[in-house]
């Protein structure tokens, strides 16, 4: 057999080169060292159970390993085209890349894109376009209920907590936040001193572990959510129900992780596993829900409060819809997750196979506010692999109004798109708990960096408007955008999708929405379809 034969071969070697050796010059005790290696390794590999291939083809079955371990990286560099890398391709990366940097992040040559393939979309713009404003527009934050909005910029930097991101990448992420005038969610993981180091506007995300404001049993502590939310640079506050990488699923920072310093930011105790409930425990109900958020809201002054959810169920978001109408009550603003979206480590079959896209949850969301007669008292975020201009305002005309980035921000930041954010080892100091691999990250260059990517990004974005004829949010209309249904014929998102008018579904409710509309209760997130032909 190969493996005998191998070891064999290994140990005769041994022994020629040992004879050589003794009468031979110093550099046959080198190959007799390196030999002697190789024979330790093959005889370790036989006898060892955990890997058949090492077994059977011992020593050379390394080269297996060593191939797989390399293959992302020679996949990306070697192998990918510009366009069809994944989850962002390497125009796009570029472009970030470019933008950050100050560059003014141009192709040449035409598009490498199949612009006639099935799915593709495209912008409709103007034989006369308008002026490009000198500032991208803006958003206020804040319905009837709130005393003190909040001015939200079109591109903000999306939920990610200390524990997934390193202290310098947070400090970078704040301080471009404060150079360009917009908002840095902090991610459920609690507020810190690294999300308050640049002096950047903050909207802070409390989930379902109530991490920085919750009791010793991990239940929501109202007076210290008080003392905290006073906090100057808190401009709104954001729960989060659910996330685009892992809907419907908490998540678990294992005790290894949880160190001294993230222990008092989270408020838990140290060394301990530390685990975010799949649900939350202050609200149960779409009805204890919105009265949840008018409390925070009182007690936070008067600041915007709003929720974050990757849409699942239509019901579910009817139900709220009822809720709201029942309390007479809204929140200020709803974040949209799509299933694409995420930077949280997630067991595949969550990232791959459960929760709603951005486009499908964004307009469902929309349509659902605007049939309900709710969509002029609140405002919708989209956050889901917002990276250029054209996705921002694709995402306008879906139903949003203003977008957030988590990943294109970690990239204006240095991340490489490695994808070892859950392992620690993050090669350029970004999603990284490691002391040594984070001093790589320069937090005063990556903040300049940012700040330069949003700027660019956003100025693009207004420029796409401009391009498209129009010179405000409110007057893009889903017949901008377009999409290849098939080889020979392309038609409108208006013609695509079904956009419900003001207060349909309390009127008369379309048939392809009563069911949902019947089957949703404010008292409960379960469809009520007892009775109903479904």
């Amino acid at each position: 057999m190969l493996r005998f034969f191998l070891i064999g071969f290994l140990a005769t070697a041994v022994l020629a080169v040992g004879v050589a050796a003794a009468i031979g010059s110093w550099a046959w005790y080198v190959l007799l060292v390196i030999l002697v290696a190789l024979l330790v390794v093959g005889v370790y590999d036989v006898i060892q159970t955990r890997h058949s291939i090492l077994r059977n083809y011992p020593v050379l079955g390394h080269m297996r390993y060593l191939l797989e371990s390399l293959r992302p990286e020679l996949q990306q560099y070697f192998i990918e085209r510009n366009y069809d890398g994944r989850p962002y391709d390497r125009d796009v990366r570029t472009m970030i890349y470019e933008r950050a940097k100050g560059i003014n992040g141009e192709l040449s040559f035409g598009t490498e894109r199949d612009v006639e393939a099935v799915g593709y979309e495209y912008l409709v713009h103007s034989i006369a376009p308008v002026t490009q404003p000198a500032e991208p527009p803006r958003v206020l934050i804040g319905g009837p209920d709130c005393t003190r909005p909040y001015s939200m910029a079109l591109l903000n930097v999306s939920a990610m907590s200390f524990g997934a991101l390193s202290a310098n990448a947070l400090r970078a992420l704040n301080r471009g936040a404060a150079l360009g005038g917009f908002a840095h969610d902090t991610g459920e993981g609690g507020l810190t001193p690294y999300h308050l180091d640049g002096g950047g506007d903050l909207v802070w995300e409390i989930g379902s572990g109530y991490f920085g404001t919750r009791t010793g049993d991990g239940h929501f502590d109202p007076a210290r959510f008080k003392d905290r939310v006073a906090h100057e640079r808190i401009k709104a506050v954001s729960i989060k129900l659910s996330q685009g990488a892992k809907p419907g699923l908490g998540g678990v920072l294992p005790a290894a992780k949880v160190t001294p310093e993230i222990a008092e930011f989270r408020g838990v105790p140290v060394h301990e596993k530390c685990v975010s409930p799949a649900a939350h425990s202050a609200f149960s109900t779409p009805r204890e829900l919105i009265r949840f958020i008018a409390g925070l809201r009182e007690l936070s002054d008067g600041k915007p409060i709003g929720f974050k959810l990757c849409v699942g169920s239509r019901v579910e978001v009817l139900a709220l819809c009822k809720a709201m109408l029942a309390e007479r009550s809204t929140p200020d603003f709803i974040i949209i997750d799509g299933a694409e979206g995420g930077t949280a480590a997630a067991p595949l079959e969550y990232e791959d196979h459960i929760g709603l896209p951005l486009t499908d949850g964004l307009m469902i969301m929309h349509n659902a506010l605007v049939g309900a007669g709710l969509r002029d008292r609140i405002k919708l975020g989209a956050s889901g692999k917002i990276a250029l201009g054209n996705d921002i305002v694709k995402r306008l005309i879906q139903g949003a109004d203003f977008t957030m980035a988590a990943r294109a921000m970690m990239m204006a930041v240095g991340c490489i798109q490695a994808q070892r954010c859950h392992t620690n080892e993050c090669p350029v100091g970004v999603a990284t708990q490691d002391p040594r691999r984070a001093r790589a990250l320069d937090v005063a260059d990556k903040s300049e960096r940012v700040f330069h990517y949003q700027r660019a990004t956003t100025m693009q974005a207004a420029q796409i408007m401009a391009s498209l004829g129009v010179s405000e949010i409110a007057q893009l209309t889903p017949h901008l955008l377009r999409k290849r249904i098939s080889p020979t014929e392309q038609r409108s998102y208006a013609e695509l999708y079904e956009w419900l008018t003001p207060n349909q579904l309390l009127e008369e409710p379309p048939a392809t929405w009563v069911l949902d509309w019947v089957a949703a209760d404010p008292d409960s997130f379960r469809p009520q379809f007892a009775g109903l032909d479904r």
